[in-house]
């Protein structure tokens, strides 16, 4: 029994020993995890400077139970009581916890990048940020709006930016007394003076409704993705000024009221 300061003193020794290499395990671990995601590209530096940082307290938080298991101390106690501490916490954040899950997905999978055009979480701007909790997004109007990652992830993401190239759809109605072929010609001819639409790909002008005032044609054509705005405008408005030059009428709705 007198030399039971020996066994106190090695069993801080041993302490000491597993805690120095935790630190030093938690350490390596760390930058080995981060360093996944800078070498690859296709993986997000945050989602892994993130998951370093779990890896390292994962690493520390089992060395301090083995530390405590060698003084004699009952860890299965401690471990219950953390962990019913975390599900505590995990139900006050629950929301919280939300936006970090799905950001995480958003990090791991990343159906958009930082530049991208997006129309997410009944928002729709340019990705400034990807964050754990939430995304920046800055309006075409240059307003910065910040949407939780929960809201972007449990709905449908569009993202404009994906392709290179844009299909632009339009629609124009004429009246049921036109000659369709001669209109068709008009908006082909129209379309063959804007160089910024993709010769490679088909041109679509066909009748597609029968409305109550007019008959619809519908256009399609393909341009890249930054001239679709430009070249929807520009479209338009020739095609426009080509029915008036032509004659052809652009019926609109009437409304006839009769008096008894």
């Amino acid at each position: 029994m007198e030399w039971w300061w020996l066994d106190l003193i090695f069993d801080v020794l041993v302490a000491c020993i597993i805690a120095v290499v935790a630190v030093f395990l938690a350490g390596f671990v760390k930058r080995q995890v981060r360093n996944i995601g800078r070498r690859h590209d296709r993986f997000d530096e945050t989602l892994f400077n993130f998951l370093g940082t779990v890896a390292n307290y994962t690493v520390l938080t089992f060395a301090l139970i083995f530390i405590l298991a060698r003084f004699g101390i009952q860890t299965a106690s401690l471990i219950a009581v953390i962990g019913a501490a975390g599900l505590a916490i995990g139900l006050a954040l629950q929301g919280t916890l939300s936006n970090l899950a799905s950001g995480l997905m958003l990090l791991a999978f990343r159906p958009f990048k930082i530049g991208d055009y997006v129309s997410a979480g009944g928002q729709g701007g340019t990705v400034k940020e990807i964050g754990l909790f939430t995304c920046e997004l800055t309006t075409p109007d240059n307003v910065q709006v910040f949407v939780p990652n929960s809201d972007i992830w449990s709905g449908p993401i569009q993202n404009y930016s994906a392709h290179d190239e844009r299909r632009v759809d339009l629609v124009f109605g004429v009246g049921y007394g036109v000659n369709l072929k001669e209109a068709e010609q008009v908006i082909r001819d129209t379309l063959a003076e804007e160089l910024r639409i993709h010769d490679d790909k088909p041109i679509f002008v066909k009748v597609t409704a029968l409305g109550d005032s007019s008959v619809d044609l519908t256009v399609r054509v393909w341009v890249a993705r930054a001239d679709y705005l430009d070249v929807k405008c520009a479209l338009l408005q020739a095609v426009k000024e080509a029915f008036d030059a032509a004659g052809i009428d652009i019926p609109f709705p009437t409304r006839t009221i009769v008096k008894a």
